[in-house]
């Protein structure tokens, strides 16, 4: 085996994770989308109007990369924010006409990387690398906020 070549559960994980992210971008590019627009969208047509602030967990990205994300997709039509009314310093997020008309018509990249790399895979080893990959991303994530404690 080459230095650095490992077959690792991490280094296959990372390995996905790229493809998939390759796979998203592809998928999303004719649509003048990017992977974090469409995850904003997929939120807003699923849970209705946010907060902007609730959208920074699940996403996992910084204020300010989602503040960029925003003013993108509200520049495209495809999103509205408005100030809260209960609280002012804060933004509300919803999914404009043009924006449901586009996800209407989009594909569903997620589906596509689901359906097309585990196709013929049985539930039960599915659910082992599910399992397999929440414990040790728990656990990492555990160290580091350990970590950041100390």
């Amino acid at each position: 085996m080459k230095p650095g070549n490992h077959q690792s559960a991490g280094a296959w994980a990372k390995n996905f994770h790229l493809a998939a992210r390759s796979v998203i971008d592809m998928t999303l590019q004719p649509y003048d989308l990017g992977p974090t627009q469409w995850y904003v969208l997929w939120h807003l047509v699923h849970d209705g109007s946010l907060a902007q602030r609730d959208l920074l967990q699940p996403l996992q990205i910084e204020k300010a990369t989602l503040s960029g994300v925003v003013s993108a997709l509200v520049r495209k039509e495809l999103i509205e924010q408005t100030t809260d009314p209960a609280d002012q310093r804060q933004k509300r997020l919803s999914i404009t006409q043009a924006g449901q008309a586009l996800w209407a018509k989009l594909p569903d990249p997620i589906d596509l990387i689901l359906k097309t790399a585990f196709a013929g895979v049985c539930e039960h080893d599915l659910a082992t690398v599910t399992q397999v990959l929440s414990l040790g991303t728990a656990r990492l994530n555990n160290l580091l906020n350990k970590d950041k404690k100390s």
